[in-house]
This record gives structure tokens, sequence and C-alpha cells, in this order.
């Protein structure tokens, strides 16, 4: 049997587990000694007040539910042997398509023209210490992509791309707080996100994968107008049943390349957003109305895009 749950606490309470699995089960109504699991949906801070309260969503289970609730586990089988993939970028995209592609039964092949991310760290330290900068292996270029040592942010407005909830089940599987589960802006830590990506690659190796670090594609070999291989700057060649090219907006080599081969790129729109904070007792003492405000903002958006 599940009840579903909503309900309205401190942030005391709602960051504390064992406070709030007491507050979620009170608000079920339903005795302790008979609750046999609690699944928290969602929860998210509602600063709208002077008091900051925290709203909460959560079934709450009376008999066992299914174990994938409980906790989901994602089973790699052996792919050493199997037909293989070309994966160019060990980002989030070139390592979840590692993982889903030997869910499909396909050896994934990643290359990385960074390091891996335990030693990147030492060309980051030389960026801030020595203003000395690998081309190959900075913040934007390693295993784990651009934001593993600059955020570890995990939250998109987006509902058409995907199970979002999958990824997050997958990243809780290798090491990530389960919390990011139902946090209206899930956020990993970008101290933690180093060792989860390390978690993940040794999921591809298990598996039967590759991953080759200090390997950066300078050329692709078309047949039928298809990308049927990739050529690395030492001259290795590397074949597939296909190739997924995961390599980021910084990657402007491979887009020139895309171009230089005749091979179309598809262009998207994206939305920009600037949020403008202030503390409130400074628009207090502005005295001037919203549209003004608006005008302002407005103005300061206009500037920063004519900067960028």
């Amino acid at each position: 049997m599940k009840k579903e749950v909503e309900l309205v606490t401190t942030p005391e309470v709602a960051y504390q587990e064992a406070a709030l699995n007491k507050e979620i089960t009170r608000a079920a109504q339903v005795p302790a000694a008979d609750v046999a699991f609690i699944h928290k949906l969602k929860r998210s801070i509602d600063a709208r007040g002077k008091q900051v309260l925290v709203r909460i969503k959560a079934d709450v289970y009376t008999s066992p539910p299914a174990t994938d609730i409980i906790s989901p586990n994602f089973v790699y089988k052996d792919v050493s042997h199997k037909k293989r993939v070309i994966i160019v970028g060990a980002g989030p995209a070139g390592l979840f398509a590692a993982l889903r592609a030997i869910e499909l039964g396909l050896k994934p092949i990643v290359l990385e023209r960074g390091k891996d991310v335990r030693t990147r760290r030492r060309d980051l330290a030389a960026i801030n210490k020595e203003h000395l900068v690998n081309p190959d292996s900075n913040y934007c270029f390693g295993e784990g992509g651009a934001g593993t040592y600059s955020d570890g942010k995990l939250y998109t407005r987006s509902k058409k791309r995907g199970d979002i909830y999958r990824v997050l089940q997958i990243l809780v599987q290798h090491g990530a707080t389960s919390e990011i589960l139902f946090d209206a802006h899930p956020h990993i830590g970008t101290n933690k996100l180093p060792v989860i990506i390390a978690n993940i690659r040794e999921t591809i190796l298990n598996a039967g994968g590759e991953i080759h670090f200090n390997t950066r594609v300078t050329d692709f070999v078309l047949w039928d107008e298809l990308i049927a291989a990739v050529v690395t700057a030492d001259g290795e060649t590397y074949t597939g049943e296909g190739v997924i090219l995961a390599t980021g907006h910084s990657a402007r080599d491979i887009y020139e390349l895309l171009h230089a081969k005749n091979i179309l790129i598809e262009a998207k729109p994206f939305a920009m957003g600037v949020r403008v904070e202030h503390q409130q007792a400074l628009i207090d003492r502005c005295n001037i109305n919203l549209p003004t405000v608006g005008l302002i903002y407005r103005l300061l958006l206009t500037l920063w895009c004519t900067r960028w």
C-alpha cells in the first residue's frame, strides 16, 4: 500500500533525514511501525515569505515497494568482444553514451584529448599558480568535461530530453548522494564529482569498454558520406559501427574539421538569461516603481550582451 504525502516544513527538519522521515510519517497518519519505506519525490525551497519554508512530496509505503524504487541497480554486461562504437570526448555526454552503448550490447571506444580526472588536477594547478595552459588538459578538456572542476550543478528545465531521473539514478549508483533524486535543484558538489567520474570510468572498463586519454582526434575517414573512422594526432585509426562526437562547445578544431570535410553542422537556438540580485533592504531604499526597475535591468542585460 502507498500513501502520497505533501507537506511544508522548516529547513531544520527538511535537511535532517531522521527528522524529515518522522515528519513525513506523521503527515501520512501512518504508525511508524507500519512504515516499510519512504520514497521522497521532491524537495524545494519556498523563500517567498519572511519565513523560509521547504515543500516536500513523498510516498509512504506500508509494504515493500519494487526493488528499483528502493535501490535501482543498472547492470552492465561484458561487451569486450562485441561490435565497436567510437565516442570522441569523455565529458558527461561521452561517458553516458558509453554506458548506453554497453546497455545496447556495443563496445565503446572513448577517445579523450585530455587527461584522466585525477591527473588533470596538476594542469589546473599550473593554470592557477603559474598561468601555464595545456591546450589539451585544462578546465575545458579532460575526463569529466568542463563542469568537473568548475560547477557540478545538475538541473534543467527541459522535460523533453529523455529520462532525466534515470540519469540521476546512474549518478547515485556511482557515488552521488541520493538527495539529488528529489531535490528541485540537485547539486552533486564539485568536491565529490571527480570520484563519481572515476567510478563511471571503472564501470565502462570493467564491462570491456576502452578509454584512451591524451588522444586527440585530428581527422575523419569518410565512407559513403558517413564518418567510418577517426584518425588521432599520433596517426592511429579507430574504426567502429559508428562515431559519436561528444566533444563539447570548446573543441573548435573539431567544428573546423567538420566544415573542411563538408559535414553538415546544424545550428540550434539557445536561451541565455542574466540574474541580478540585490539585498531587499537596498530595494526598499530605492523607492522607485517597478517599470523603472525593469528598464534598469533591460539596460544591464543589453550592456552584458554587448560585452560578450
